[in-house]
């Protein structure tokens, strides 16, 4: 039986759209390379809405295999990503609504004082960055969960208020507003590192 499909080595050469069809139709080497193309986008959003590091592998996790899933109610390929930050969204706000106690996390000041301290001993480019990775991801983290939702959304997704409006059930409205007092409160606690 002949194999009309992509062949092993051309999954990687594959264009996302290519990728998503194929594993609509069943194809399990392109959902493995649909999941790993999506892996690190998954982790990296997750990382700047929770502060636990396994926290962050188990929703990565729970996401991917949603996705994994769903994959067939996806009706157009073109709104993947949007379809995408949906599940990544709403796995999170299960998990918030699981771990209500824990909504809200508490910055240690001393340890943002230091991480300060380190940027200007040590050199180099690449440890500025990470340190000031850092630094954003614990103001990120300080932020109430709807503040923090939004802005990740808008500001490391690119998405439009529209979108957000549509994944989080507010008004568009409400989103520029919950945008803006986010930045508001970034801006104050970055305010000593920027």
């Amino acid at each position: 039986m002949e194999n009309f499909g992509v062949q092993n080595a051309d999954y990687k050469k594959s264009d996302m759209n290519t990728i998503i069809k194929l594993s609509q139709d069943g194809d399990i080497k392109a959902l493995e390379e649909l999941i790993r193309r999506i892996q690190k986008n998954v982790f990296g959003m997750f990382s700047y809405l929770t502060e636990k590091r396994q926290d962050i592998a188990d929703l990565t996790q729970e996401a991917l295999l949603k996705t994994a899933k769903c994959i067939n109610s996806l009706k157009d390929t073109k709104c993947f990503k949007s379809w995408l930050n949906h599940i990544v969204t709403n796995t999170y706000y299960d998990y918030t609504r699981k771990h209500s106690k824990d909504t809200n996390v508490d910055i240690d000041e001393d340890k943002l004082l230091e991480i300060k301290d380190k940027i200007g001993c040590e050199p180099g480019e690449k440890c500025l960055f990470s340190e000031m990775d850092k630094i954003i991801k614990y103001a990120l983290l300080n932020l109430p969960d709807n503040l923090r939702v939004v802005i990740v959304l808008r500001e490391f997704e690119g998405l439009s208020y529209e979108d957000i409006s549509r994944l989080t059930n507010t008004t568009i409205g409400t989103v520029k507003s919950r945008i803006s007092r986010a930045r508001g409160k970034l801006q104050e606690q970055l305010k000593e590192f920027i």
